[in-house]
């Protein structure tokens, strides 16, 4: 089942997610409704509060080359280490339509974390998939990229962020918008 995405100015997105236990109900079809989600949105990653949900929950899944594919569940996780020289990577954000803005961030990373069968892993990952993994895990931290860009370059994105917040946005997948108009 697709889930709605929440859109920029949704509380949500800026709370520190709690973490969840192993009994969590519906955890395996809520994973498999956000796979479904992100696929149908075009993403890369997709976080629980951008289904509304504040919890510490996250997937990626980097495309379909199997040889670089790098798909995978995060629960709980912890981000143990950031290394390496900081370099800028245009990147987007399904509950921010329609900006994309450089970011700045370390190519290699450990974490620790459990997967869908709460398996307790701690991992290296480097590149795209470590990028990825970094946006997603800002997410149950409460952090948006939008957050980590430079002050006059967020003034200038303002007026586009407050539309996102209104619903003055077309996107190709279904979106919920905290400051959305109700319609009479």
């Amino acid at each position: 089942m697709k889930l709605s995405i929440v859109a920029y100015g949704d509380p949500v997105l800026k709370k520190v997610c709690a973490p969840i236990e192993e009994a969590y109900p519906n955890l395996q079809e809520l994973i498999k409704n956000m796979f479904d989600t992100m696929y149908n949105a075009n993403g890369v990653g997709l976080a629980a509060p951008q289904v509304g949900l504040p919890i510490r929950l996250f997937i990626v899944d980097t495309g379909s080359d199997d040889k670089d594919r790098y798909k995978k569940v995060f629960i709980n996780a912890e981000m143990i280490e950031e290394t390496g020289v900081l370099w800028a990577f245009n990147e987007g954000c399904l509950s921010i339509p329609d900006i994309r803005e450089d970011v700045m961030r370390k190519p290699n990373i450990r974490i620790k974390y459990y997967d869908e069968n709460w398996a307790l892993h701690e991992e290296d990952v480097t590149g795209m998939a470590a990028r990825v993994i970094q946006h997603e895990y800002d997410h149950i931290e409460g952090t948006l990229f939008t957050d980590k860009l430079g002050l006059l370059r967020k003034r200038m994105l303002q007026s586009k962020l407050d539309n996102i917040s209104k619903g003055n946005i077309k996107a190709d997948y279904k979106m919920r918008f905290p400051n959305q108009r109700k319609k009479r």
